[in-house]
């Protein structure tokens, strides 16, 4: 049976924790004991873009069909029409749904990979850390809901024939100028989430992190200013900070074993064996122990990017498949890369799906957590390979609670460089509005709305509940 999680979070030693790392003034347990429970948010990033065709609903009228086509601003009800099959392991939770066109992300990366933009609404210039500009959106909603990790990040990414492990640099950005590091395997993961609490002394985590600090070029530097010296001073002060909280969560250590993911042995030495699929499962669980056991509320997962290898996809079981040769119309075993790209899709939803499948099971308060959970399924490159940038689909799950009244909907926003447009900025300005931070407006401005000097900063205030 569930565990009632505010009696989990009395009951554990989060109390003493929790507070003591908390960065701002509310904490996970001093929310939940106020009948606010946290907001939590999961950011499930994908390679390839998302083409807008994908999304069109089967069952449209003609009339629906023209604006869509158009790429006029329209609204229909979720439960009104069929899903395309992609997205049928949602069918059950439409509801919840929001696909949401129309949104413009011209002022982030484009092309193969966002790197860091997609994140900051900001260009990242490959990824240099000049070019990062501002704390990203995952970073900025961990602020306003603390939690001991504060913000975790996964990612599924690779070398095109092999799977990338251990600590490596992460696309997220806690400050500017900054880049974050993430969990690239699940055994990793598990280890720095999970084992290294309940058993300090079966994993030297501080040693693991300090070789991905040493690897780093900051560290190989002969010669440090500038710049280079600030990031020689974030890098010890995100060792350090590792420290102080692997001391402070050490006292969860009885609660987190409530919760402890099950992790296939085929994972382990970074799971050179497993496939695509099995990896992308182990990491869902992974995800969602953490946010149960309530290591954090954001969580930011890139599920696969151009160079992640795709082994063991159901259909082409024996196929190595280039995602980026599938962004070029490569097709593998007489497959079609339409088909393969949907067969991709299916397996991210199923992962989307379990994610709310296990959260509703969870009580918390008068309902469960995913009540106050939103996940959000986006491309890092607009409406394709190489975008287009002047738009990228969402799909968005929104739990019962949700301070954003969009779910049930399928949404198309006004085109780009139209009247009443709305960009990547503005939407993670409603976000940060809803979600208790009055910023005026989040990320860089779109120059082909400035020259035509259409208004596009602020929240999209008819989202906001």
């Amino acid at each position: 049976m569930a565990t009632n999680r505010r009696k989990f979070l009395k009951t554990s030693a989060l109390g003493a924790g929790a507070l003591a790392l908390a960065p701002s003034s509310g904490s996970v347990l001093a929310a939940s004991a106020n009948g606010e429970y946290p907001r939590r948010f999961v950011f499930i990033r994908k390679s390839n873009g998302n083409r807008p065709n994908e999304f069109t609903l089967p069952s449209f009228s003609s009339e629906e069909q023209a604006l869509d086509s158009k790429k006029q601003a329209m609204e229909v009800d979720l439960d009104k029409h069929e899903l395309p099959n992609w997205l049928r392991a949602l069918d059950a939770d439409k509801k919840h749904m929001t696909i949401l066109h129309g949104l413009s992300v011209k002022m982030s990366e484009g092309g193969h990979w966002s790197y860091s933009s997609v994140m900051g609404a900001f260009k990242s210039g490959r990824n240099s850390l000049s070019g990062i500009k501002r704390a990203t959106i995952d970073f900025e909603l961990a602020k306003l809901y603390p939690s001991p990790f504060g913000h975790v990040e996964l990612s599924l990414t690779g070398n095109y024939s092999t799977f990338r492990t251990g600590i490596v640099a992460g696309y997220s950005a806690p400050a500017p100028h900054q880049r974050n590091y993430c969990y690239a395997d699940p055994q990793t993961a598990y280890n720095e989430l999970f084992k290294s609490v309940i058993d300090p002394g079966g994993v030297d985590s501080e040693n693991l992190m300090l070789k991905f600090l040493q690897d780093d070029e900051a560290l190989k530097a002969q010669v440090l200013n500038g710049r280079e010296k600030l990031k020689l001073s974030n890098h010890v002060n995100s060792l350090e900070s590792i420290r102080q909280r692997n001391k402070k969560v050490e006292t969860m250590s009885d609660a987190i074993k409530k919760h402890l993911p099950e992790i296939d042995k085929i994972h382990a030495d970074g799971g050179l064996n497993a496939n695509t699929p099995e990896k992308q499962e182990a990491m869902t669980d992974i995800l969602i122990a953490a946010l149960i056991a309530g290591l954090t509320n954001v969580v930011t997962y890139t599920i696969d990017e151009l160079s992640t290898p795709i082994k063991g996809l159901p259909g082409n079981e024996g196929d190595h498949i280039s995602l980026h040769e599938l962004g070029h119309h490569g097709s593998y075993s007489g497959v079609s890369p339409e088909k393969i790209r949907e067969q991709v899709r299916i397996g991210h939803i199923d992962q989307v799906a379990k994610i709310v499948k296990k959260l509703k099971s969870v009580p918390e308060g008068n309902g469960n957590m995913f009540d106050n959970t939103m996940i959000f399924y986006f491309p890092e490159t607009g409406a394709g390979h190489h975008g287009p940038d002047n738009e990228a689909p969402y799909v968005i799950m929104s739990g019962g609670n949700a301070k954003l009244d969009i779910a049930g909907r399928y949404i198309r926003l006004p085109f780009h460089a139209t009247e009443s447009h709305k960009t990547l900025g503005n939407w993670y300005t409603t976000l940060l509005n809803a979600h208790g931070n009055p910023i005026a407006h989040y990320g860089d401005l779109d120059l082909e709305m400035s020259r035509k000097k259409l208004a596009q900063t602020g929240a999209i205030k008819r989202f906001i509940a």
